[in-house]
């Protein structure tokens, strides 16, 4: 695994270039930014230019070669255009600031809802294989290199560059070798910057790595701390995440060392240059060539240079940090959904609600699960599906629910293809009962009214009342506007079981998914949501999986799965008086549970 890691590379054409595509839609902001920023950094040469009349005029008057009246009145002027370079200078700066929040914003929305969207339309499959802290960890890096990277093209590459041509330009107009000087020291300082932000990339690559595991971990230890303290494993959790915090330190420590030789080599670099920049202009200086002034103006020039140059090599930093992040959410950009709706895919509109599997086929990778398998599920009716874990009944459903495809065959429903229609109808169609009912860190209300976005308040509570829920809710002091917590965790089985049948409930489709909606719950909450799910199951098509066999004596149609295949068919009565895999189950369990 460590050896991958270090082939992991940046891709920095295609960072840039997914970066670019958000950025071009606001070029004329880019565009007004940049020039506002010429005009800022314009004025410290000006400034400089200022300081080189005050003292050559200076050192004229001294010598007494020009007049005091002269003198005040060119004082003046300099005073005049100092006042209006700092008015110039309050009001370029502030629409510079300006400016820069509203592109950052803009982009940090657009990029943001771009892959939250993207991750969110990501099949199934890519959800139960990536782990959720992960996820965050990157969306919320990509959140932060995205005002790093503007950041960086604002405040530190165009001030440096303007900076550059500008003193550069000017010092070519009084002492060529001087500007020599200063661009050639300019030209090592940044080279060698880039080649030490280069080689260090891989190592902040293995940084960001191992804080994405550590997150995941830690998210996931999180996820599981009722466990952690039922088997009293504090300890040994605490040992584990000991292990991965030092790895994340030293993955780190490793990046930030290549920094040491970094401002090292540059005090360096930039001292060699001061001296020759103060060196070249005095012997100049010495044999009549430069006044006084003009070595002021090489010398304040230079030095204004080096605020923007640290500012661009710390930007260099902050880039190839952004870069890193980039890479590990836009990476996400290049996973295409498993699951695609057909070009030109139209809405589902179940209106009967017969489902046809026909002759499907399916895999899990190289686990066979279904060949050529068939079944009729008729339009109103209750049709269960048992048997034994893996017999292949909650994958039926995932199958139904188009989040896997079929390798082969097809579902239909009321004799349509469900591939011919967009996956969001298809499940917009169906309601569901699972298991588990996991709930959002929300209200209870606002929990039951998810599957129905646009339904009235009335709606909301008469659903919640069908369920019974209402009974429950009238304890809580903040009755259905009671903040459920993490996953639903502050209430209890039957609770969350009664929001998640009125979800159903208040969805009023015509199929109706329980999957084993009653398994977790104790005999007499069991009892009392039967009678609940009996009357929601009326007048609709009912796809059951129980492990329970009481549960589903009632059905219409029972369907025993073994190892992918039907093996019985028929009601209650009829699989119990003869012999077969049903009456083995029933046998086993005596209305209990089958293991």
């Amino acid at each position: 695994m460590k050896n991958k890691k270090r082939e992991k590379k940046i891709e920095f054409k295609y960072n840039l270039s997914v970066y670019w595509s958000f950025l071009r839609k606001y070029i004329w902001i880019v565009i007004f930014i940049m020039f506002v920023s010429l005009v800022i950094e314009s004025r410290h040469v000006i400034q400089s230019y200022l300081l080189k009349v005050v003292i050559d005029n200076g050192t004229l008057f001294s010598a007494g070669s020009l007049a005091i009246a002269q003198f005040t009145k060119m004082l003046m002027i300099v005073i005049i255009v100092f006042a209006i370079i700092i008015l110039v200078g309050f009001i370029f700066r502030w629409l510079y600031l300006h400016f820069i929040n509203m592109l950052e914003s803009k982009l940090i929305l657009d990029i943001k809802r771009k892959f939250f969207n993207h991750l969110i339309e990501l099949d199934h499959g890519f959800h139960v294989t990536h782990k959720t802290g992960s996820l965050i960890s990157r969306l919320t890096r990509g959140r932060g290199a995205t005002e790093r990277l503007t950041d960086v093209i604002t405040f530190n590459v165009a001030p440096m560059f303007f900076n550059l041509a500008v003193v550069v330009g000017s010092l070519l107009y009084f002492d060529w070798i001087s500007a020599l000087v200063v661009f050639v020291t300019i030209i090592a300082f940044v080279g060698y910057s880039l080649f030490i932000q280069r080689i260090s990339s891989e190592a902040n690559l293995l940084a960001n790595e191992a804080e994405d595991w550590e997150k995941a971990n830690i998210a996931d230890i999180f996820t599981n701390v009722d466990a952690i303290k039922y088997f009293g494993k504090e300890e040994s959790v605490k040992k584990k995440f000991e292990k991965l915090n030092k790895y994340t330190v030293s993955s780190i420590l490793r990046h930030w060392n290549y920094f040491r030789w970094l401002d090292s080599v540059q005090s360096l670099i930039l001292g060699t240059g001061t001296f020759l920049v103060i060196y070249f202009p005095l012997m100049q200086f010495l044999h009549g060539q430069l006044s006084l002034g003009t070595i002021v103006f090489i010398y304040t020039a230079y030095i204004t240079l080096q605020g923007p140059l640290f500012g661009f090599v710390h930007g260099l930093r902050e880039f190839y940090r952004a870069m890193a992040d980039f890479q590990d959410l836009f990476e996400y950009g290049k996973i295409e959904s498993k699951i695609k709706d057909k070009e030109g895919a139209r809405d589902l509109k179940v209106e009967k609600g017969e489902i046809d599997i026909e002759n499907i086929t399916f895999s899990y990778d190289s686990r066979k699960i279904f060949h050529n398998f068939s079944l009729k599920i008729p339009a109103n009716k209750k049709v269960a599906l048992v048997g034994h874990s893996g017999s292949g009944k909650t994958t039926l459903v995932k199958l139904l629910y188009r989040l896997y495809n079929v390798n082969s065959g097809r579902i239909l429903i009321d004799g349509k293809d469900i591939r011919d229609f967009k996956q969001e109808s298809l499940r917009e169609e169906m309601a569901i009962v699972p298991q588990e009912c996991v709930l959002f860190d929300d209200t209870i209300y606002n929990n039951v009214a998810f599957s129905k976005p646009g339904a009235t308040r009335k709606e909301v509570m008469k659903a919640i009342k069908f369920a019974q829920l209402d009974k429950i809710i009238n304890l809580f002091p903040n009755k259905e506007n009671t903040i459920v917590g993490e996953r639903g965790v502050k209430l209890s089985g039957g609770e969350k079981q009664r929001v998640s049948i009125a979800r159903a409930i208040l969805a009023n489709k015509k199929i109706l998914v329980l999957d084993e909606a009653t398994s977790s719950l104790d005999s007499e909450t069991e009892f009392e949501i039967k009678r609940d799910l009996e009357k929601l199951m009326q007048g609709r098509t009912n796809v059951i999986i129980a492990h329970r066999l009481s549960t589903i004596m009632k059905a219409d149609v029972i369907v025993v799965l073994k190892k992918g295949e039907i093996v019985q068919v028929g009601n209650h009565n009829k699989l119990i008086s003869q012999p077969g895999e049903y009456k083995k189950l029933w046998n086993l369990q005596k209305g209990g549970y089958i293991k």
